[in-house]
């Protein structure tokens, strides 16, 4: 990888942009986020080598991002390939789709980003020009661009369609990091309260650390600080207690994959915040694009869960506590059943119970004409 050495420790950034496309020099330039809060560094991605090490090791992150990611990682793994055979080039085509898109299996954006682009290439050799292979390759960057794109317009239309549920004077509880260092706009999950707090609500955000790595507590408490809204991290045992003492209205979380029933697949630590919202009757809400809807799985359950490194847990505060030979369970993933779910924000609206009608409903719609209310 090439680094921008223009690195900035502990200044505060005007805009974060996770990823973007440097047309100049053919890479992705990313954030990598293993070094935030302390170091904010560019990283230039040229091959798809360092592409899948990047998902891998969460130097990019987050549902909508990885799927930006990997579209593009697919064009540069395809580079050098034009001479190839026509058969050869498909073969290629393949190994490097299914190589990308396996790196993380949970977050379905990543596969269907990747489906996206493999397809855009096969409809482009499918026309028997003879400059097929070449312009397949440029159909896979204009569709992974088109992706990009389309990300930022969900991120808006998430913000605007959510904001209408956070109260002026609100206390928002979120988990992970589901905002603009998660995707390539404002973000899902904290869309609506950027809108909400660009509108001048009065906002509190309590951010769960989100163990083992932290992405609450160097991410969103990161990013919503630069924006100059009022964050106050909580380690994730916390929460519970604070709903108890009245001091959270409403829980808003991203989703790395919702299956057709409504259930959601979220970063773990998720599933007992909907235990503790639930039983203090507080609102429980999801945000993501129709794009992580997966309505081909029936139920969570069905939703393959990463399991991630021994070593995240062991040795994730920088030294090691645990110790050594002692087994470390380490799922990244867990699900929250529909019937915890308040209401699930997309692009295209809002779907409340029962989902299985809602969200099918949604994804038949192309725009967000579909309306608020399903």
């Amino acid at each position: 990888m090439d680094v921008d050495r223009n690195v900035n420790r502990g200044g505060r950034p005007r805009v974060l942009v996770p990823i973007e496309w440097r047309d100049d020099v053919e890479a992705v330039r990313i954030i990598d986020q293993t070094l935030l809060p302390e170091e904010l560094r560019y990283v230039d991605v040229v091959t798809v080598d360092q592409m899948c090490e990047a998902i891998s090791k969460l130097r990019v992150r987050g549902a909508p991002a990885i799927g930006v990611a990997g579209a593009l990682g697919v064009y540069l793994g395809m580079r050098g390939h034009e001479g190839d055979s026509a058969e050869a080039f498909a073969r290629a085509l393949e190994d490097v789709c299914q190589r990308v898109s396996s790196v993380r299996p949970t977050a379905v954006n990543l596969s269907w980003a990747v489906g996206r682009v493999q397809a855009a290439a096969k409809r482009e050799m499918a026309s028997g020009d003879a400059y097929a292979k070449a312009g397949a390759r440029a159909a896979i960057l204009d569709e992974a661009l088109a992706i990009m794109d389309e990300d930022r317009r969900c991120c808006e239309l998430i913000g605007l369609h959510g904001a209408e549920l956070i109260p002026d004077g609100a206390r928002v509880l979120t988990h992970c990091n589901a905002g603009a260092l998660a995707t390539a706009g404002i973000g899902t999950a904290l869309a609506p309260i950027y809108v909400r707090h660009s509108q001048g609500a009065r906002l509190k955000v309590w951010a769960d650390e989100t163990r083992p790595l932290l992405q609450g507590a160097r991410l969103t408490a990161y990013e919503l600080s630069q924006a100059g809204i009022d964050v106050t991290v909580i380690c994730d045992n916390m929460a519970a207690s604070l709903m108890a003492a009245g001091k959270v209205d409403l829980v808003i979380v991203g989703a790395d994959r919702v299956a057709a029933n409504g259930d959601v697949c979220n970063k773990i630590g998720t599933y007992g915040l909907a235990c503790a919202a639930w039983v203090h009757q507080i609102p429980f809400y999801v945000a993501c694009p129709t794009s992580t809807l997966d309505l081909s799985i029936r139920r969570g359950e069905d939703i393959p869960i990463e399991e991630r490194g021994q070593e995240e847990v062991a040795c994730g505060l920088g030294r090691r506590t645990v110790p050594e030979g002692v087994a470390i369970y380490n799922p990244a993933f867990d699900v929250t059943p529909a019937r915890m779910v308040t209401a699930i924000i997309t692009e295209r609206g809002i779907a409340r119970p029962p989902y299985g009608r809602g969200l099918a409903r949604l994804m038949q719609s192309e725009d967000g004409s579909a309306g608020k209310t399903h």
